[in-house]
């Protein structure tokens, strides 16, 4: 084996080139960019994402993104498990009921934090607080984090699954369908409160809950690059800095990313609802706990809500190499 001039073997050398060049950001051994695909739907949820793509900040780590835009959480998770996509912004509740259903995904970080659920409901309902449910029907998009959330609204006021009857609509019917009367109440994403209060007009009423953390997450299907994935949070975590710098800018660029599906007054109104932080914590891996026990019972799924089977589905090691501190879970 032929050897240089420092004395290392020649085969040796260009291998540690090799893996050198593979690990600063996505940069292939070339010195390429690497062409990444990321699905989403929650525009204010996963705000570093697009705060990243307006500003341009993908390319200091090497990354060319494609996003794709998808109407729910379980959607975007879906395009992963379907090849289409190599990672996707999701909420935690989609996660949980793929992990305890063994679908083979990795949560590489949480990007934020919300607690603004609203139950939706109009004057002739007469539910004036979560205990008039009983009896009522609820629309929502099923098996989506509002499901959770109403779960909490009904353990609260001390109701069960079936006191209540589910109607399964889109988020985008939960509207309509309030004005029409076919339901009683609804609960939808929080891109979809203002149009209803202006839809439904004085006949509007809402009952405000905040005892469920919602937390939008990054996740991958297991095999993908450990030094793409933490370029990938490399630049998340610098575009979650710039948006505490300037948040009114970060509003605008979430909205020009959106391309007419988020209104800036709506952006105005709810960004502050939602806490940005790249993070894996205890907080989050005690949500997917509560979650799973909930949907192993909800959903029926085959899994078990254990610690050691959802720490089994958390890949720690590209957010401690992007950004250690943000790494407190054990």
């Amino acid at each position: 084996m032929r050897s240089t001039r420092r004395g290392l073997p020649a085969a040796l050398l260009a291998l540690t080139v090799l893996l050198t060049a593979c690990g600063t950001g996505g940069r292939s051994a070339s010195g390429a960019t690497s062409r990444i695909t990321i699905a989403g739907s929650d525009y204010l949820g996963g705000a570093p994402l697009y705060t990243a793509t307006e500003n341009g900040q993908w390319a200091a780590h090497h990354l060319t993104p494609s996003l794709q835009s998808f109407a729910t959480g379980r959607d975007a998770l879906n395009a992963v498990l379907g090849g289409q996509s190599q990672y996707a912004v999701v909420g935690d509740l989609p996660a949980v009921s793929a992990i305890l259903a063994d679908r083979k995904i990795k949560i590489l970080a949480a990007l934020s934090g919300h607690t603004d659920w609203r139950l939706l409901t109009t004057a002739s309902a007469g539910i004036t607080d979560f205990t008039a449910l009983k009896g009522k029907r609820i629309g929502l998009p099923e098996g989506t984090n509002v499901q959770y959330a109403l779960h909490g609204m009904l353990t609260g006021a001390g109701l069960k699954p079936g006191d209540v009857t589910l109607v399964n609509l889109a988020p985008n019917q939960v509207t309509s369908s309030l004005a029409r009367g076919d339901i009683d109440a609804g609960l939808t994403f929080p891109s979809f409160y203002d149009a209803t209060r202006k839809a439904l007009g004085t006949g509007y009423r809402e009952l405000r809950y905040s005892g469920y953390t919602y937390r939008t997450l990054l996740i991958t299907a297991p095999g993908t690059s450990t030094a793409t994935s933490t370029a990938v949070l490399r630049t998340l975590t610098a575009a979650t800095k710039t948006m505490a710098k300037n948040p009114a800018a970060a509003r605008k660029a979430v909205v020009a990313q959106a391309k007419g599906a988020l209104e800036p007054a709506f952006a105005d109104a709810h960004y502050t609802s939602y806490d940005y932080r790249i993070t894996l914590d205890e907080p989050l891996l005690k949500l997917l706990l509560a979650e799973g026990a909930w949907a192993k019972s909800a959903q029926r799924l085959p899994g078990t809500p254990d610690r050691a089977t959802f720490s089994e589905h958390i890949d720690r090691t590209p957010l401690t190499a992007a950004a250690p501190a943000a790494v407190t879970l054990h």
